[in-house]
């Protein structure tokens, strides 16, 4: 059965920072690139960053480049989404994608809210 579940998402202040992390089981993890996606209030959902299976790649969209860093731990089965300097801008619902590489079979996460606040 194949699971992302994500996490580390919540209230935070702007200028703060958040660590959200996506954990991934029933499927074969280094075998499948992973991104980060959002969608907030009204808005459709876009892609934030991407990382490649091996981690070697990666990539951002231009509203977060710069804050914004993807990682992934093969070992742990688990991608991180590290953002710095939080804007109002960035409070969104934010989800993790797996698309294997061969088949481009893909799945989603359950979502995280952050919420960007004073």
């Amino acid at each position: 059965q194949v699971q992302l579940v994500e996490s580390g998402g919540g209230l935070v202040q702007p200028g703060g920072s958040l660590r959200l992390s996506c954990a991934a089981s029933g499927f074969i993890f280094s075998t499948y690139a992973m991104s980060w996606y959002r969608q907030g209030p009204g808005k459709e959902r876009e892609l934030v960053a991407s990382i490649s299976n091996t981690g070697g790649t990666t990539n951002y969209a231009a509203s977060v480049k710069g804050r914004v860093t993807i990682s992934r731990d093969n070992g742990k089965n688990t991608v991180y989404l590290q953002m710095n300097s939080l804007k109002p801008e960035d409070t969104a619902v934010y989800y993790c994608k797996a698309v294997a590489v061969l088949t481009l079979n893909a799945y989603w996460g359950q979502g995280t809210q952050v919420t960007v606040s004073s």
